[in-house]
């Protein structure tokens, strides 16, 4: 027996045996992340806690890719929504990265990320907020904002320093480089890289290991580290992610920088 719900963007079940999956199915985007996505993954962490006897949701992207970030073509992500000139318009669509962020970090259940292909930007983002992270050793990582002229937002910078530390959160987030599963695991961010063929068994055999242990104490672990971290990183919790973006879309050189960018992917996919 499942139990499903449908949404336009992602796929959610959850299963009688205390599992539940969470995929990204925009395949045709590569999973990029519009702000119907954004409002969807809050959802369906809400609907993930009605569930009481739920204990391990797995997050997967669809189709070639585990995340491509920000859809560069969704109108209330770029603000050329008519709207847009709504300052409070502007700014309320620039929160809804980080309220997705922050509630699929505060699920009750344990989080898996599944992570093949491509994770960019916001993909990034939300393998920091997941629990524990698996990602085929062929994959690849960048977070490219800072080319598109635009900070990091939706809560990234916060929970990239509590995994990674400030200054790798510095160098990956202001070169905007690539770096490979091999790398990430070296530097915590990674539990484990597998062979591409063998990423969802990998991933479910994590699963199932979880589901053999008692459910009070792997929910009170969940709970202490959360808590001890939110200690370590007081001071640089992330709240106004809309004002960032407002602040650095209104530049000229921002501007410049990201019609460079959209130009150079058009080239690339040409």
């Amino acid at each position: 027996m499942k139990d499903t719900r449908d949404f336009q963007t992602i796929k959610v079940e959850v299963e009688d045996n205390g599992l539940g999956r969470l995929t990204l199915n925009r395949p045709e985007r590569l999973n990029a992340i519009g702000a119907t996505m954004l409002q969807e993954l809050a959802e369906a962490a809400r609907w993930f806690d009605t569930h009481r006897d739920l204990r391990v949701v797995i997050m997967s992207g669809a189709g070639r890719a585990f995340c491509a970030g920000a859809d560069l073509q969704d109108a209330a992500i770029t603000a050329a929504d008519p709207k847009a000139n709504s300052w409070l318009y502007r700014r309320e669509a620039g929160q809804y990265g980080l309220r997705a962020s922050d509630a699929i970090e505060q699920m009750r259940a344990v989080t898996i990320a599944q992570v093949h292909g491509y994770a960019v930007g916001g993909g990034v983002v939300l393998m920091a907020v997941c629990d524990l992270r698996v990602a085929a050793e062929d994959a690849w990582f960048f977070i490219p904002e800072i080319d598109l002229g635009i900070p990091l937002a939706w809560g990234g910078i916060p929970k990239l320093v509590r995994e990674i530390g400030p200054a790798m959160t510095k160098e990956l987030v202001m070169t905007c480089r690539r770096f490979s599963p091999q790398e990430a695991k070296a530097m915590g961010f990674l539990n484990r890289v597998v062979a591409p063929e063998k990423l969802q068994s990998e991933t479910e055999e994590l699963a199932r290991e979880l589901l053999e242990k008692p459910s009070v104490p792997i929910a009170i672990t969940k709970e202490h580290v959360n808590a001890v971290t939110r200690a370590m990183s007081a001071g640089i919790t992330a709240f106004a992610d809309g004002d960032g973006l407002l602040g650095a879309s209104a530049t000229e050189e921002s501007r410049a920088a990201a019609r460079a960018y959209r130009a150079k992917t058009f080239r690339q996919k040409s």
